[in-house]
């Protein structure tokens, strides 16, 4: 994929340049928003990367620009703002994603290919939405449901949830766990993972004919419509 990085911090700038690039994309860098206007206008890319504060222009301005002149390329938003507004905020102007920083790299590349991703078993759309078989994520309203029946989560559970709705199919680790939900860079030595999970299999599988959520024996925990 060819990715634009529009960001005014060198260090992080490079940081996840570096990363795509060994991930196998081809990545563009641009410091500023006017820039990062001109290059998303002017040239072709399969996503971009914006954050959200940038000299210039506001990245939320640039994506708001991007989108009133048609340009429909998956935009993941950067920003060290967490609050639940700010997120609305971010995706309501146009971005497809949102992400907090500091992030982990495998949770930036994860989104980027959710983003990207055609067909397959997970949809985001334009509403901000995750979908996995009847399991709908919202990421505007904070809400889950399964087959229309609402399922009330607290904030670590719809963060675990969202992390292995943006893995669809995929395994993911322990370790991918506690740094893109816990930010644990560290093994606590704690079946913390494994008890969360459990508790959110209770909420999200319980009751239904299906299970959605996966356990992969040493290696993981999978979140599928197709099974294990």
């Amino acid at each position: 994929m060819r990715i634009l990085v529009v960001e005014d911090d060198k260090s992080n700038a490079e940081y996840v340049r570096e990363g795509l690039i060994e991930s196998g994309h081809n990545v563009d860098i641009s410091s500023d928003g006017m820039d990062g206007l001109y290059m998303a206008t002017e040239q072709k890319y399969d996503a971009l990367i914006i954050d959200r504060m940038l000299p210039k222009l506001d990245g939320l301005a640039l994506i708001q620009a991007l989108r009133s002149s048609g340009n429909k390329t998956p935009v993941l938003v950067l920003s060290s703002l967490a609050k639940v507004e700010e997120r609305v905020k971010g995706l309501r102007s146009g971005g497809d994603d949102y992400l907090v920083k500091p992030f982990a790299f495998s949770e930036l590349l994860a989104r980027i290919e959710t983003l990207t991703r055609r067909g397959g078993n997970v949809a985001q759309s334009e509403q901000g939405q995750l979908q996995v078989g009847n399991l709908v994520m919202n990421l505007l309203s904070h809400t889950v449901t399964r087959d229309g029946k609402n399922i009330p989560l607290q904030n670590r559970e719809f963060k675990l949830l969202e992390f292995l709705m943006r893995h669809a199919d995929q395994v993911v680790t322990r370790t991918m766990l506690l740094e893109g939900v816990w930010d644990f860079y560290f093994n606590p030595q704690t079946n913390l993972i494994d008890a969360q999970v459990s508790k959110l299999r209770q909420k999200i599988d319980k009751g239904f004919d299906k299970s959605l959520i996966h356990t992969i024996r040493g290696a993981g925990y999978k979140v599928s419509a197709n099974g294990p």
